[in-house]
């Protein structure tokens, strides 16, 4: 084959480092966010944080009582190039200095250049910067809830009062380490037993004998419960409990020993409800075997639960959903939140310093590497604040789609798809995707999910449409009235919702109820 020349002209979508960052700002969450402007705090000496609260009317705050210092705000101005005639916008007034169309073509992006401030001109002792939600002599709420009691450090400081030998105080405290984080023995104890002492069998009956000493003393701490092998035991060691305190030969007593006897029996049988087997098996009646199951039922199935370090996830809402306007006038104003607002502006004395050594005529390079890292805290600043203006205006467009939901819960929800927001608003559905990932909203009736006002919608006898998210409302409406001698099946409820003009299978209503945690009928029926 020959070889030839040819020319062939096509077009590409190149992403330039400033809309790569503005990107990945918009997809990030509150906390990611407070941590990618401490990051850049640290990284950029031309970034600052400051205490004064930035006009914010563009992005739907009120304009807050403290004024930005004039002095600041023209020492930064005069730092900055005259952009005014490039672009036609006007300055900023919270004090941070736009860009001219030939800063952002300047900016190819950081990692290139490396310019730490010299903390040992300032001293060693210098605070760290922070974020905009709490001060550093603030308590972290993480560590409130990590910092709770283990179930394990409970018992070994009930096991100091105990007067044991020194063998069974070293077997109580290898139960102890044992058990697991709901409070149960699973290991029995021969095999407990065998893990210490492979192979030697007159050593391994000891340790069983000095295990059994000592579970039987476990087994009285508390909580009520610990160290049973499952769930029946433990529900057994808490109706003992109970037998204790209960008055000899009263209606009490008799109720906790069929309780007692019903916790022998297979476990299936409790959960299924049967009160005709387990009336046969007991001996007892049926006023008796409901009651005691009902005793049962306040019974705690994990004693160690309470010990558990649950990680507490605390959510601070992106937008405040505010009412305004009273009786027929009613509306609903979205806000951004001002305590998830980094105060973020350009350092004045560093921005003038670099003004004054452009003018000495100093070595180029150097003053190069200092304008980068200057367009960089521009660019910065005004992607967060393009972050938060697209997130106010997506925000908008859902309120003003939704605003049923602000007065009527979730039965007026209707059908939302990003393609609608998209289209209102000329952005990409991928914006709007990343706008409602990990941001959350507080309304009238509590913090949701950006994502949690949209959803797909069912189509209904009169022509319109259901919204996904009001049907199991509706459901959850239907059972919440629903008699207790006689709970609705999933079949009665589908033809309740065809009632309403709701087409939705008995499969679909069933698969509604598991969402919502709501138990068949035949177990609610004997709840």
């Amino acid at each position: 084959m020959k070889p030839g020349l040819s020319l062939r002209v096509s077009q590409h979508l190149a992403l330039t480092p400033q809309l790569q960052q503005s990107i990945r700002l918009l997809q990030l969450s509150t906390l990611e966010l407070s941590q990618e402007v401490s990051q850049m705090l640290d990284d950029n000496p031309f970034l600052e944080l400051t205490e004064e609260q930035p006009l914010r009317e563009e992005f739907g705050l009120a304009q807050v009582d403290a004024p930005v210092r004039q002095a600041d705000r023209d020492a930064e101005l005069a730092a900055a190039p005259d952009y005014a005639a490039d672009s036609g916008t006007p300055a900023s007034d919270n004090g941070v200095t736009p860009l001219s169309a030939a800063d952002a073509e300047s900016w190819d992006g950081d990692g290139t250049v490396e310019m730490a401030p010299d903390d040992n001109e300032w001293g060693g002792d210098a605070k760290a910067h922070g974020n905009n939600l709490g001060t550093e002599d603030d308590v972290d709420a993480g560590e409130l809830a990590r910092s709770q009691e283990s179930l394990q450090s409970h018992l070994h400081r009930q096991a100091l009062a105990t007067r044991l030998g020194q063998e069974d105080s070293v077997a109580l405290r290898f139960l102890i380490e044992s058990l697991n984080d709901n409070g149960y023995l699973e290991d029995p104890l021969v095999d407990l037993a065998a893990s210490l002492a492979p192979g030697d069998e007159e050593e391994a009956l000891q340790l069983v004998h000095h295990f059994t000493v000592a579970l039987r003393i476990l087994q009285g701490f508390d909580p009520v419960g610990v160290g049973a092998a499952d769930l029946g035991e433990c529900l057994r060691l808490q109706l003992h409990s109970l037998r204790r305190s209960a008055p000899p030969g009263s209606e009490k007593e008799h109720t906790l020993a069929v309780a007692f006897r019903i916790c022998k029996q297979p476990m299936d049988l409790l959960a299924r409800r049967d009160i005709k087997r387990l009336m046969q098996l007991c001996s007892a009646g049926d006023a008796t075997v409901r009651e005691a199951i009902t005793l049962i039922g306040r019974l705690e199935p994990r004693p160690g639960r309470r010990f558990v370090s649950v990680e507490r996830n605390i959510v601070v809402p992106d937008v405040l959903v505010t009412q305004v306007g009273k009786g027929t006038q009613i509306r609903f104003r979205a806000q951004i939140n001002p305590d998830v607002m980094p105060r973020l502006r350009v350092h004045d004395i560093y921005a003038n310093a670099l003004k004054q050594h452009r003018s000495g005529g100093s070595d180029s390079s150097n003053y190069a590497a200092l304008q980068q890292r200057l367009q960089e805290a521009r660019w910065f600043i005004k992607n967060i604040q393009q972050r938060f203006d697209t997130i106010l205006r997506v925000s908008s467009a859902i309120v003003e789609r939704q605003k049923s939901f602000f007065t009527h819960g979730a039965l007026a929800m209707r059908p939302l798809v990003l393609r609608e927001i998209a289209d209102e608003l000329g952005l990409h559905e991928s914006t709007i995707s990343r706008v409602t990932t990990a941001k959350f909203m507080a309304t009238p009736q509590g913090t949701f999910e950006l994502k949690y006002f949209f959803g797909s919608g069912l189509v209904n006898e009169s022509g319109g449409n259901a919204s996904s998210k009001a049907v199991p409302a509706l459901i959850k409406q239907f059972i919440g009235a629903e008699p207790a001698s006689k709970p609705l099946s999933d079949h009665l409820l589908s033809e309740m919702l065809k009632e309403q003009g709701i087409a939705c299978a008995r499969r679909t209503v069933a698969k509604y109820r598991e969402g919502l945690k709501i138990a068949p009928a035949s177990l609610r029926r004997a709840l």
